[in-house]
């Protein structure tokens, strides 16, 4: 197919028929569109297209920096301790439990145990931060909660990639440097500069935080890192700004889901391998079992620690236990600098994308708190 109209309508299409299912079935949206994008990827053989790859990364971009802006600074200082070691855990838990399972379980080398662990110690913000949404549990503390520990779980992830398989250059010190005078200087920048070019049909102050995003998701590829980590970290310097202008926030979201986040969740559904999923599937069982096994050991006694009640905690536990976009990431990584074969690649990914999908839905189902928004939402 190389009209390029058919081939959007044809994503869109499959987009639309995720939205209509997860309505009937109340389960994610994003969540079906995963399911959707494997089953099409599989018949239809959906095309990566450059562009289609471009929307999709830019919908990466724009939903990470959108669930910066939902974590509450205010939030997260009252619960500083509850969000920083869950987030530690999440990372540290299935680190060493998939790294070893790699090494000493299935015989890979080091570096391959490596790559493993890394790509399946991560916390998919992507997925958590589209399921509170469609839930409305982004407006509660928990739900805050969960976002901070998010973060600090893919800055272990980021952090062990970079100083494991560190490639130091003078652009990742200068992508490092701009993107701390990124985060100190914009919360002073933009509430006045929205005041003078703001409220116009035109849209300025998206275009200009576009404009912010595209310039560190540029240097961050030039130091070979990922343009998701400054959109996060944007997103959380305007956090505060953000509390007061929700109207600006809500053009954003409708923006990033009704066009860009589709053709990533589909995307990450169509590298779904019926063959490969089908030839390794006791490995990427393995994998996925051990992930959500080290996860759920490690923070569900955090949780009864810091007075979740066992509903919270459960919940919890569930979606720190996704994976996606660094998992993803990192077993490309991996394949691309040769660290690992093919076949090793499909497993790790498959198991990431499964991440993705099975604890989003035990959490969905089984584990879903009661709806108590935070009292300047209610």
């Amino acid at each position: 197919m190389d009209n390029v109209w058919f081939q959007s309508a044809l994503w869109m299409a499959l987009a639309l028929l995720a939205a209509l299912g997860s309505i009937f079935i109340t389960i994610s949206a994003a969540l079906f569109e995963i399911v959707v994008g494997a089953i099409a990827g599989n018949t239809l053989g959906l095309p990566l297209t450059p562009w289609i790859n471009y929307i999709a990364g830019f919908g990466a971009i724009v939903l990470t920096f959108l669930a910066g802006t939902d974590i509450d600074p205010h939030v997260v200082k009252r619960n500083f301790g509850s969000s920083v070691s869950i987030g530690l855990m999440g990372f540290f838990a299935p680190y060493i439990g998939c790294l070893l399972l790699a090494r000493y379980g299935l015989g890979w080398p080091w570096p391959h145990a490596q790559i493993a662990g890394i790509s399946l110690s991560t916390t998919s913000v992507a997925v958590v931060y589209a399921v509170m949404v469609e839930t409305g549990y982004n407006r509660t503390e928990l739900g805050k909660i969960i976002l901070a520990a998010c973060f600090i779980n893919d800055v272990g992830t980021v952090l062990a990639l970079g100083l494991i398989f560190a490639n130091y250059n003078i652009y990742l010190l200068l992508f490092a440097l701009i993107t701390i005078v990124a985060v100190a200087a914009l919360p002073w920048i933009v509430p006045r500069l929205f005041r003078l070019i703001g409220k116009r049909a035109s849209e300025p102050e998206i275009k200009f935080l576009f404009l912010v995003l595209f310039a560190l998701g540029g240097l961050a590829n030039l130091g070979q890192s990922e343009a998701v980590l400054p959109a996060y970290l944007i997103g959380m310097a305007l956090a505060p700004f953000f509390v007061q202008e929700r109207e600006l926030q809500l053009r954003m979201r409708a923006i990033c889901f009704a066009f860009l986040t589709p053709f990533y969740f589909l995307k990450a559904g169509s590298l779904i391998e019926a063959n490969a999923l089908i030839a390794g599937a006791a490995f990427i069982a393995i994998f996925l079992a051990m992930k959500m096994a080290t996860k759920f050991v490690g923070i569900l006694p955090l949780t009864r620690y810091f007075k979740f009640d066992k509903r919270q905690g459960m919940y919890t536990t569930m979606m720190m236990s996704t994976g996606l976009t660094f998992g993803s990431i990192s077993a490309l990584f991996g394949l691309t600098n040769h660290i690992i074969d093919q076949t090793q690649y499909t497993i790790l990914l498959t198991a990431v994308i499964g991440s993705a999908v099975v604890p989003t839905l035990i959490a969905q189902i089984w584990f879903q708190p009661h709806f108590e928004p935070l009292e300047e939402d209610a």
